[in-house]
């Protein structure tokens, strides 16, 4: 029993982790990542799609994004899609692919993406210890109705508290190597 909930604590802080480096990957940090398009949606034939399930996404120098659509018809929705993302980027079309030069990021830039970074990791911290409140919870319940013994209660409690500020841990150490490249000139 205690160990499921162990298991279960971890798969779901590991879930949390892993979500961070997903959004941490969308951050531009001066060098061109096909990762800063992931959350880009673009409207096309009535749906809404991801941008890399409508074109590849290619980074084949340092401060260049090429987007190929698999369909040409797709250009001009996708070039809109990445206008109204908001990214700070501008795309050019040629009629085949579209162009994304990323520009040197200013200081003030800098400063923002490592204010919104910070704000990621501050999630995903809180959603560690939202899982730890949860297990906790679930020990407390199985120590009232007689399943566990206080002293075993007192113990997964630890643990618990152990793992988290391990997985806490992680995501500062994520968090400080993210700023570390966006603060990079």
């Amino acid at each position: 029993m205690m160990n499921d909930l162990m298991k279960s604590m971890d798969e779901r802080m590991d879930k949390a982790i892993a979500n961070l480096k997903k959004e941490f990957a969308t951050i531009r940090a001066g060098r061109a990542n096909p990762g800063i398009l992931d959350k880009v949606q673009v409207d096309y034939y009535g749906s809404t799609m991801p941008i890399n399930q409508l074109a590849s996404v290619s980074a084949p120098e340092p401060r260049l994004l090429v987007i190929t659509p698999w369909d040409k018809g797709a250009l001009s929705e996708i070039e809109k899609a990445i206008m109204k993302a908001d990214l700070g980027l501008t795309p050019t079309n040629d009629g085949t692919v579209i162009r994304i030069a990323i520009p040197a990021l200013t200081e003030q830039r800098r400063q923002e993406l490592a204010k919104m970074a910070r704000k990621m990791a501050e999630d995903a911290r809180v959603a560690v210890r939202n899982i730890r409140r949860d297990i906790n919870e679930d020990i407390k319940k199985l120590e009232k109705a007689g399943d566990i013994s206080e002293d075993d209660s007192r113990r997964a409690q630890e643990k618990v508290q152990n793992t988290t500020d391990r997985f806490i841990g992680e995501i500062d150490k994520a968090l400080a190597t993210k700023e570390q490249e966006i603060m990079e000139v």
